[in-house]
């Protein structure tokens, strides 16, 4: 087999061109493009647009976001054809059958970055270097384009070896990861109900450079929603009696979230993150958008959260006479890793030579949407796991956000790979 030292070079270079034209959930129109294209030049079968989703699951697509996203890519000169075959939908599965019996392991990627500018300062690796953001306001500053990278170099792995493996290897590229959007549809979609094995990965978060944690369980269930009050405009002077105040509604349902009884059994969170209401000082507001989350320990923590807060926000459009709607946008459950599979990636990284520490980590914060696929493959009986590979950062979805992409990037191959020798040589 190849040295995985011979991929290094490319995959550095891929994630600093995805670096550069970084792109938000449901928006990885470009960077898609550049996942098909490779994997197809190496002979994957692709699973791409509708057909990788289940469309009730695909949590927040905003049609406006999406045709302003279609039009830049088409500007950018994206090939016609594959556009068509995406369908709007972001995202790709590439499909890797060996024609030899084995296991069946998914590997998960995703692609999306958040809203934020890069800072463009000389101490900042990437603007030192010429390959910082290009896009406006966007930045991949929680490590996505490596991620994404590292799944094409594990693509070229694959095919270079493939005389060896056994099986079939199936590598996820999932849009959406921010906001837990996009896992949940893909969850759901069967495209993994005959996974045997499913391993995902996150650089940096608490695993600094040069280590790596297997979280063995951990993370919160979470729920997103958008709320909208409908009320009554009136004149505030005239006939204040006429109106409905969608903006009161919109107030009450926020302090009473903020005050939810937490839960005996394990941590919660709750936060409503903004507040949108009213059209000028002398009218009664008739409308009012609410962003907020719950979050819990486990599943059914979480489902008392949400619960809850549906029941406040129903209670507060009561009070106030006004309808409401409720969207879920987002959702996340904990994870609860299987022994065997979470073994095999601690030996895997153990092996690499440049980590230096190898450790078990169960965080009782942040979410991961991931999750769900994680739980749809352990419903039929297959096992899933989760690890960190470490880089030094100071804080995810910051604008100076860097991964030291030469040293951390090799080691999240390295356990990759590692997981696939395992489990795919063939004896």
């Amino acid at each position: 087999m190849l040295m995985l030292s011979a991929y290094i070079p490319e995959m550095i270079l891929t994630r600093r061109e995805l670096h550069r034209y970084p792109e938000i959930a449901w928006t990885e129109f470009m960077t898609t493009q550049t996942v098909v294209q490779r994997v197809r030049d190496l002979g994957f079968k692709t699973v791409l647009g509708k057909k990788l989703f289940d469309e009730t699951h695909a949590f927040d697509r905003q049609e406006k976001v999406i045709k302003g996203a279609i039009e830049r890519a088409k500007a950018q000169g994206i090939d016609e054809g594959l556009l068509e075959e995406m369908d709007e939908f972001t995202g790709c599965m590439a499909v890797w059958e060996t024609g030899r019996p084995g296991p069946v392991t998914a590997l998960r990627f995703d692609m999306d970055c958040v809203n934020v500018q890069e800072l463009a300062t000389d101490e900042h690796v990437p603007a030192h270097e010429g390959f910082a953001s290009k896009n406006e306001g966007l930045m991949h500053a929680c490590g996505h384009d490596a991620h994404t990278a590292i799944g094409l170099a594990v693509a070229h792995w694959v095919k270079d070896n493939a005389d060896k493996l056994t099986g079939t290897i199936k590598l996820v590229f999932q849009p959406a990861e921010e906001g837990t959007k996009g896992a949940c549809g893909i969850a759901y979609s069967g495209n993994l109900d005959d996974v045997d094995y499913f391993l995902a990965g996150h650089i940096g978060v608490n695993a600094k450079l040069h280590e790596v944690a297997v979280i063995r369980e951990g993370f919160m269930a979470t729920t997103k929603m958008n709320v909208t009050y409908t009320g009554k405009a009136s004149h505030a002077g005239g006939s204040p009696e006429l109106g409905r105040n969608a903006l009161l509604a919109g107030c009450t349902a926020s302090l009473q979230l903020m005050g939810i009884a937490r839960h005996g059994q394990g941590e919660t969170c709750v936060n409503v993150g903004t507040l949108h209401a009213g059209e000028g000082r002398n009218v009664v507001p008739s409308k009012a958008t609410l962003q907020l989350e719950v979050r819990g320990e486990n599943h059914e923590i979480n489902q008392y959260m949400q619960e809850t807060a549906e029941r406040i926000i129903r209670g507060a459009a009561e009070c106030y006479g006004c309808q409401y709607q409720i969207d879920i946008v987002g959702a996340a459950t904990n994870i609860k890793a299987d022994t065997e599979l979470s073994d095999i990636v601690f030996e895997s990284a153990q092996s690499l030579e440049s980590v230096k520490n190898v450790y078990n980590l169960s965080p009782k914060a942040g979410s991961e949407d991931c999750s769900f696929m994680m739980r749809r493959v352990q419903e039929h009986g297959g096992q899933a796991a989760f690890f960190l590979f470490g880089c030094n950062h100071n804080g995810h979805h910051q604008c100076d956000f860097d991964i030291q992409d030469t040293e951390s990037m090799p080691e999240g191959l390295g356990v990759f790979v590692g997981v696939l020798k395992r489990l795919h040589e063939a004896k």
